[in-house]
């Protein structure tokens, strides 16, 4: 039967990229603005789709939005400091640029979580940061990830790290016993020419945070991304789950102010395997900010199966990730984003604005942004 169903799929697959580009033909769907293109923001998805810009013109920016500075560093929450930073540092080539441990009101404001000490270290890798937080008391002991993810539930978020050299990068993966979450490194096909020749393949950090690592041929992604000197060179961007594109663009876009830089609609075996997700047929689109990561948008046309966001997640459960945006004055902003329909994490008191380290809310499918000042 499931092989029965991805025929069926792959049959339906044919027939909506032919309308979109039907549409996209007459200039009636996804207008492309003029300083921007897919190809310079390729998304990392495989398929055998015909690439498909999903971009919006500037001007459906409101001028009253708080734009989007930069995003600063990416976030995400483990169970044992010493372990995550040997695999980090020792595997991934990241380097300690900072280690705190803080406790205090101001943090269990900020985190929404009671009696909190927490350890925060900040990696870097090339430009950008990737911030572990270990939480060493909290009034809730954190909650493992769930051992049956997916690449389609809609907690997942990763980041994906450039790599100069994919076969080396896999083979030092295995060396160290690293979990798979693909089933070997794709190479996107010719029949997507805004992505043929990337690289991908998805693995586990030590607590299941899903990692993605990426290659680049010559002709795409930043010229930085073409270094050799080392074999892991930056994160170009995070990926997050979505249910709805639509949904998603109205709180990343139009509330928060990022722009669209690209996106495809991929499906096919590359896809499939890249996620493990049989019949996985996605929608992707690409966001960025003027500074820092892009913020990747999956939609998963199909299967639509994918669990939502578990309501009771909290910063030191271990599915936690945030992305850390840098605005003009954080708390304005997370006001403007709650009215707009954000959740609110931090237990901000009404009327107060207290000096916090940054706000924590929640996109429409609770994934978290931590607002924080330039």
């Amino acid at each position: 039967m499931r092989r029965l169903a991805g025929a069926v799929c792959r049959l339906l697959n044919l027939a909506v990229p032919l309308s979109h580009l039907l549409y996209g033909a007459v200039g009636l769907v996804f207008p492309t603005p003029r300083d921007t293109t897919a190809q310079q923001f390729p998304c990392c998805g495989g398929g055998t789709a015909n690439v498909i810009a999903v971009v919006a013109p500037a001007e459906r920016i409101p001028r009253s939005t708080p734009h989007a500075l930069a995003v600063a560093r990416i976030g995400l929450t483990v169970s044992d400091m010493e372990r995550s930073l040997a695999f980090y540092t020792g595997t991934l080539q990241f380097r300690v640029v900072a280690d705190t441990e803080v406790a205090g009101a101001s943090w269990e404001v900020a985190t929404g979580v009671f009696g909190v000490r927490l350890r925060r270290v900040t990696l870097a890798l090339g430009r950008e940061r990737l911030e572990l937080t270990e939480f060493l008391a909290a009034s809730r002991p954190g909650l493992a990830a769930p051992v049956d993810s997916r690449s389609n539930d809609r907690w997942f978020q990763h980041v994906a790290i450039i790599t100069s050299d994919m076969d080396s990068a896999y083979r030092l993966l295995r060396a160290h016993r690293v979990r798979s979450a693909s089933t070997s490194p794709q190479l996107l096909p010719a029949s997507l020419p805004n992505a043929a020749g990337i690289r991908a393949f998805y693995f586990r950090d030590p607590d299941g945070h899903p990692l993605e690592v990426l290659q680049f041929p010559a002709d795409k992604g930043e010229e930085r991304w073409q270094a050799r000197g080392s074999l892991f060179l930056g994160i170009d961007h995070t990926a997050i789950v979505v249910a709805s594109t639509e949904r998603s663009l109205a709180f990343y876009r139009d509330q928060l102010g990022m722009r669209v830089a690209g996106g495809s609609e991929n499906f096919g075996t590359e896809q499939e395997h890249l996620n493990n997700v049989e019949g996985a047929h996605l929608r992707i689109t690409a966001l960025r900010a003027p500074a820092g990561p892009g913020v990747e948008l999956l939609e998963y046309l199909f299967p639509r199966d994918g669990r939502p966001y578990p309501d009771t997640e909290r910063p030191n459960d271990l599915v936690h990730w945030q992305t850390v945006i840098r605005v003009e004055d954080p708390a304005r902003v997370a006001a403007q984003l709650v009215r707009g329909g954000a959740t609110m994490l931090s237990r901000l008191p009404p009327g107060n604005r207290p000096v916090l380290p940054g706000v924590l809310l929640r996109d429409p499918d609770g994934h978290v942004i931590e607002l924080v000042t330039p």
